[in-house]
């Protein structure tokens, strides 16, 4: 007897890639959120690619922002309703390839928002391709013999232009790697949010996460690789601290 074949429903289940570091961000950040009481006072702008999976592993507003606009549509969000948390959810390809003038710009300005950026060193979603972030001699969908980086420049480190050029609020750098660094992630993203809520001004955590799918690697050696060739080059912490 044939039995009934039963489509998954979206919101049962989180559809980010296993191994990936998105799961963990988000379980994160929705820590973060129930402890600071902002669980049902938030509006989430996200970008396009991976980040767009936020909409099946988060139970708040949430608003589609075209590729690479996430910061520009929290700008409107945030000006619109003063009183919402605000923070946007996107990964390398959207806030610096894509959407660099608008991350640049919100931070600038100095608005009162959280950024929060998965830097997994490619475009995740659309196969792989080469993003900004996309390690010297890595191999991606359009570097297929490794990135050289006499042709396209080097890694480029968001983070650190907008600490040191501008006068943000809050930056740092963490990653989802082991537990220790996990538990500093979470200390990040709090303060971040905590800058927001004291309305002292633009903050920004970019979050260091493996792409098994894309790298080509199992979930244990793309942890590996992250530790021993990637962290090297984008240092972990905080880059500008709350009141400096």
């Amino acid at each position: 007897m044939a039995t009934e074949r039963k489509i998954p429903d979206l919101f049962n289940y989180a559809m980010f890639c296993g191994g990936c570091g998105h799961g963990v961000l988000v379980r994160l950040i929705c820590e973060c959120l129930e402890e600071l009481g902002q669980q049902k006072n938030t509006i989430a702008a996200i970008g396009v690619g991976c980040s767009c999976h936020l909409k099946s592993a988060i139970n708040c507003d949430l608003v589609q922002s075209p590729h690479g606009r996430a910061a520009a549509v929290a700008t409107g969000i945030r000006r619109a309703e003063p009183d919402k948390f605000v923070f946007t959810y996107q990964g390398d390809g959207d806030a610096y390839n894509i959407g660099l003038s608008e991350t640049l710009n919100a931070a600038y300005r100095n608005e009162n928002l959280c950024i929060f950026v998965v830097n997994n060193s490619n475009f995740g979603m659309t196969g792989g391709q080469m993003s900004w972030t996309t390690m010297p001699g890595q191999k991606t969908a359009t570097s297929p013999r490794g990135r050289d980086t006499s042709k396209t420049g080097e890694p480029i480190k968001i983070p650190e232009m907008i600490a040191y050029s501008f006068k943000p609020a809050y930056v740092a750098r963490g990653a989802v790697i082991t537990p220790a660094e996990i538990n500093k992630l979470k200390g990040y993203i709090k303060n971040a949010m905590e800058a927001q809520l004291n309305h002292e001004g633009f903050s920004m955590v970019e979050i260091m996460s493996t792409c098994p799918t894309n790298w080509g690697m199992n979930p244990m050696i793309a942890e590996k690789h992250m530790i021993e060739e990637v962290i090297p080059y984008y240092a972990l912490g905080e880059l500008k601290k709350r009141g400096e």
